[in-house]
């Protein structure tokens, strides 16, 4: 829509994760890092954690583009709550393998002797798992037992595991000791500071086309920027893409820090509206703290001043933490369900897939 008026070639805030957008932050070219050198190793769990919206799945999604197919037989699985067997038959699905009324012992040498006539091809096999942190424990320990498939010395299957950041805690319990000894390097990425936040916001503006001229951001908007949105970069995104729109609806190409107050607000306060109508009853948090009833924080706490001071007024660490609760649980399900689907179709049509 406002493309045209900012002499935009593309939209350069999207929501949905694009490589070719892709801004290398220290943090992400660590990640990045961690994932090459596990390609190197062929074999363990490589761990990149981090909050919804951090840039994970653009970095792996740019990896896999990257791979040469005569080489890489690469797999995606988004985890739900699924237990041991189901992830197995998703796996194998994930595969292309048939796996629809075949028992797990079947599914399992299906697998393993998939995996070996790809070795035997000179191809390498890796399995990529998103949502990893809704994983059973014993969804998690039968991922383990596949790193087990060997052929000759060579490691079968190797498995990048990405999630959110309890995913890192679930990882410290007893009952992961074996899991952590085939983890052969994790990586979190954090938010970005100011300074990232504003490459970030230029680097995804020069790609679609922008000029010095058009649009124009002041250095107090892009402190504002990365105060509204923690410096994650899907939250950036979200507000720099309702910044553009809000400019467009008043004719305007350059931006203060009172415009990114005035678009944040607004953000602020249809996320307010959207979930306040489910928790309106409730004091202004639940008795352990976990969720935040922003219908009350509506009624109590919100009036005509900016949403920044509303954080300070709540505390930054502890707003920022419940709104991320919030953010995974609204755009989270979306991004499970339908890859899940796509592999559950696999896993129930019939039988036309390889066995």
């Amino acid at each position: 829509m406002y493309e045209s008026f900012f002499g935009l070639t593309s939209k350069p805030f999207q929501l949905n994760p694009d490589p070719a957008f892709y801004y290398s932050s220290k943090q992400h070219r660590r990640a990045q890092a961690y994932l090459e050198y596990g390609m190197h190793q062929n074999e363990g769990f490589i761990v990149i954690t981090g909050e919804v919206g951090a840039g994970k799945t653009t970095i792996v999604r740019g990896l896999l583009e990257s791979l040469d197919p005569e080489k890489v037989v690469a797999a995606q699985l988004v985890s739900t709550q699924l237990d041991a067997d189901d992830t197995l038959r998703l796996v194998g699905a994930a595969f292309g393998l048939r796996t629809k009324d075949v028992a797990k012992s079947d599914v399992l040498m299906s697998l393993e002797a998939f995996l070996i006539s790809m070795a035997t091809k000179g191809k390498r096999c890796l399995l990529v798992v998103d949502e990893v942190q809704n994983l059973t424990a014993r969804a998690v320990e039968e991922l383990r037992m596949l790193s087990n498939f060997q052929y000759g010395n060579q490691a079968l299957l190797q498995s990048f595991l990405i999630g959110q950041p309890e995913f890192r805690q679930i990882l410290q319990s007893p009952h992961m000791m074996q899991f952590r000894q085939r983890v052969i390097a994790a990586c979190h990425i954090g938010p970005l500071d100011v300074i990232e936040t504003q490459g970030y916001i230029e680097h995804r503006l020069k790609l679609a086309g922008a000029t010095e001229q058009s649009p124009q951001i002041s250095g107090e908007a892009y402190e504002a920027i990365f105060k509204a949105s923690s410096g994650i970069p899907r939250r950036i995104n979200s507000v720099c893409d309702r910044l553009l729109l809000f400019g467009f609806l008043n004719n305007q190409k350059s931006f203060e820090a009172n415009d990114v107050d005035e678009v944040a607000k607004e953000i602020f306060e249809e996320t307010i509206g959207e979930v306040g109508q489910a928790n309106a009853q409730s004091p202004l948090f639940d008795h352990q703290g976990e969720h935040l009833n922003l219908g009350q924080l509506k009624k109590e706490y919100y009036s005509e001043q900016l949403p920044r001071d509303l954080i300070v007024t709540l505390s930054a660490e502890n707003m920022a933490e419940r709104l991320a609760r919030l953010e995974r649980t609204l755009l989270q399900l979306e991004h499970i369900n339908s890859t899940t689907l796509a592999l559950l179709q696999k896993v129930f049509e019939p039988g036309d897939h390889v066995k």
